[in-house]
Parts: C-alpha cells; structure tokens; sequence
C-alpha cells in the first residue's frame, strides 16, 4: 500500500493506558506528514526535470545526429567538388594539350610549306642569275667587237628552252621585287 501525507495524519492509534502522549504522537505525525510531503513534492520535481532533462537529451541526441549526417554530407559534398575540380582540370589540360598539337602541327605544316617556298624561290634566282649572265657575257662580247671592229664571236645559244630578252629578266627581277616587299 502506498502511504500519503493525508493517510499519517489520519492514522489513529487505540489508546492504552500506558501509552504515548497523544498530543506529542500528533505532533510528531504533522512533522512526519509534513516532511513526507515535501519530500514527494521534491520528487515529483526530480522527476519532472528528469523528464525534461530526458527530452533535452533526446533533442540534443537528434540535433548531435542531424550535425553529424550535415557534417558527413558536407565532407561528401567537398569530395564530390575536389573530384568535379580535379576532371575539369584535367579536361581543360587536355584540351590545351590538343589546341598545343593543333598549333605545332600548323606550324610545323608552315614551316614545311615555307622552306618549299624558299627552295623554289631560290631556284627561280639562280636560274634568273644565269640567264642574266649570259645576257650580259653576250652583251659584253658584242661591245668588245664594237671597239676593236673585229668579227662577233659565235652567240652561244640559251639553254635549250627558248632564247631570253633582256626585257622578260627585267621583268622577272621586278616581280620577284614586289613578291618580297608583300
């Protein structure tokens, strides 16, 4: 049976004739009833703060978890960023590698081009050198014959293509000119 503060203070006793102070036992009653009294007010208040220290502990128990999947999430999120940052580099990389290829390849291509060029360019003058020369021996040769009054020499004919003007040289000479001033 559970005892309250009402049940002392209504408990009675028989009375012997050799028996307590009746006045002093319901004093001492009070007291016991009063002590118990607050005694169960006291922990009537325990345990409501241990139910809200409880509840507390749950919420700060669930704040804790959601912190820690916030934290797990984070620290995935910053991976998943490191890695997209990291593919991404390497994809810029390898698209300058290619524009870099791209670009030797096209210089390499003009270089080749060029030294083409250049070969034929010196060709065209050195031929042009030699027609020039023989014009100009056979030019000299006929001046001689003018001055001495002596018979001209036999003209050697230009190389086998086709004979040369002095004009068409001139010519030659001038485009050739005009194609390395552009």
């Amino acid at each position: 049976m559970k005892l309250t503060p009402i049940d002392i203070r209504k408990q009675e006793f028989k009375k012997v004739m050799r028996g307590y102070d009746p006045v002093e036992v319901d004093t001492f009653m009070d007291m016991v009833a009063n002590e118990f009294e607050g005694l169960l007010k006291e922990h009537r208040e325990t345990r409501d703060r241990s139910v809200e220290t409880e509840t507390q502990l749950k919420d700060y128990r669930q704040i804790e978890r959601a912190l820690q999947q916030t934290l797990l999430q984070a620290q995935e999120t910053t991976g998943k960023s490191y890695e997209s940052a990291r593919k991404e580099a390497e994809l810029i990389l390898r698209e300058a590698e290619m524009k870099a290829a791209k670009i030797v390849e096209q210089a390499n291509t003009d270089l080749s081009r060029m030294a083409n060029e250049l070969s034929q360019l010196q060709g065209r003058r050195e031929a042009l050198l030699a027609k020039l020369r023989l014009l100009l021996s056979a030019e000299l040769d006929l001046l001689k014959v003018f001055d001495t009054g002596a018979e001209p020499p036999p003209v050697q004919p230009p190389p086998a293509r086709d004979t040369v003007a002095l004009e068409d040289i001139l010519k030659e000479i001038d485009d050739d000119r005009i194609a390395k001033a552009h």
